[in-house]
């Protein structure tokens, strides 16, 4: 069987006007039907790690709500639910590897051979490592799509010979699947220079659920707006390092709360807390309205990763309202606009410390952009428009397949 490459799509997906968009959409699932469409390369859902697993969460469950079929597969050592759906997506629990390199492309081609005995019209990917078998699907009539969100091969947890494979798959993502997208512009510019694809944007949403002060701040001993905090893995990446270096030197009695964990990175979990200060709380996981109550009363909300697309974090703090700095990276800077600040990720804490002193002596600049923060991400970052592009990027791919107009 000979794979056609992936689709060159003449439109963006996200550049379409609302309004067209919802009368294309409405005629496409009159014309060909409503889709079942599975998600896989991701722990699944409930989401209770990643920006990948919201992804699939909040697009899931609103292409449900159309009306859709939607199966989501999961990496049982990970997703503790006893239910077989969540949402209204059915859960398929496939075994894999726990080990930090075999765990996601295992679980993925398990995942792909169990697709090939299934009737779904989309596969969608996510994690450009899982390109390699992204073909799979295809073999039965399926269309694949993957999401290779960020330049993964930058991230220093992986050795040499894993940056070359991931650096191996981006090739790939270009060549297997039936089409290709990422969540960032920054990406999506390094696609087209590097292989001469420019892969469709569709970037993530942020929509929250503001919560009083409660127990959660009580157990932490928190108080509303007097604390900064970082939610994200605790990776080297990530740079949460940078925060705690930062908040050594600060003259602020405010409190800096780390959320988040990590497997595999239990040495650098215990350098954080070795340089940490009295006044840094570690929360661990935080999740559900743990971290909607946490997230709703910071007072600023710093993104220190060096890597990456989109950080579904850093918006949903700025949908928050929290005052936003972030490590200034070309995505960072892409994500906030001019709503939020960024320091020079090369210089570390130092850096950061200068621009968290500047804000927190000057309380007239954070409330001025906490406003502004909000504003954006009610312009450009909501997940019903997020939906309705990979909706339409789904029947638009199905449309080409069929050779009819949608």
């Amino acid at each position: 069987m000979v794979l056609a490459p992936p689709a060159r799509l003449a439109l963006e997906v996200w550049d379409e006007q609302p309004d067209a968009l919802a009368a294309r959409l409405a005629a496409c699932r009159e014309r060909l039907g409503l889709l079942h469409i599975a998600m896989l390369g991701t722990r699944g859902v409930p989401a209770a790690y990643s920006g990948f697993e919201t992804c699939v969460e909040q697009l899931g469950s609103r292409l449900v709500q159309r009306g859709h079929r939607v199966t989501v597969y999961i990496r049982p050592h990970h997703v503790q639910y006893p239910h077989p759906t969540y949402r209204g997506m059915r859960l398929i629990g496939i075994p894999t590897i726990a080990n930090k390199y075999l765990d996601t492309i295992v679980h993925a081609f398990l995942s792909s051979l169990h697709a090939l005995t299934q009737d779904y019209d989309i596969a969608l990917y996510f994690i450009v490592g899982n390109s390699p078998v992204t073909w799979i699907p295809r073999l039965r009539g399926q269309i694949s799509v993957l999401n290779v969100d960020g330049l993964d091969w930058k991230r220093d947890k992986w050795p040499g010979w894993a940056k070359r494979y991931i650096r191996f798959t981006e090739r790939l993502a270009t060549i297997l699947p039936n089409a290709f997208v990422t969540d960032s512009r920054v990406v999506q510019r390094y696609y087209q220079e590097r292989y001469g694809q420019r892969p469709p944007y569709i970037p993530y949403g942020a929509e929250v659920t503001h919560r009083p002060p409660g127990p959660v701040l009580r157990r932490w001993g928190l108080e509303p707006g007097r604390y900064v905090l970082f939610v994200g893995r605790l990776v080297p990446e990530n740079c949460p390092h940078h925060l705690v270096e930062a908040f050594n030197g600060l003259r602020t009695d405010m409190k800096c709360v780390i959320v988040g964990d990590a497997p595999y990175a239990e040495d650098y979990k215990a350098y954080l807390r070795s340089i940490a200060g009295p006044n840094v709380v570690f929360t661990g996981y935080c999740f559900g309205e743990c971290y909607e109550e946490i997230s709703s009363h910071a007072y600023i909300f710093v993104e220190t990763s060096q890597v990456g697309g989109t950080h579904p974090a850093l918006l949903e703090a700025m949908a928050f309202g929290s005052c936003v700095v972030v490590n200034g990276t070309e995505e960072n800077r892409e994500t906030i606009g001019d709503a939020g600040f960024a320091y020079d990720g090369h210089r570390g804490g130092e850096a950061l410390r200068e621009v968290l002193q500047y804000l927190l002596d000057h309380p007239e600049v954070v409330a001025e952009y906490r406003r502004k923060a909000q504003e954006r991400v009610q312009r450009y970052y909501t997940w019903e428009a997020v939906t309705n592009a990979y909706e339409w990027l789904f029947y638009r791919l199905l449309a080409e397949r069929r050779g009819i107009s949608c």
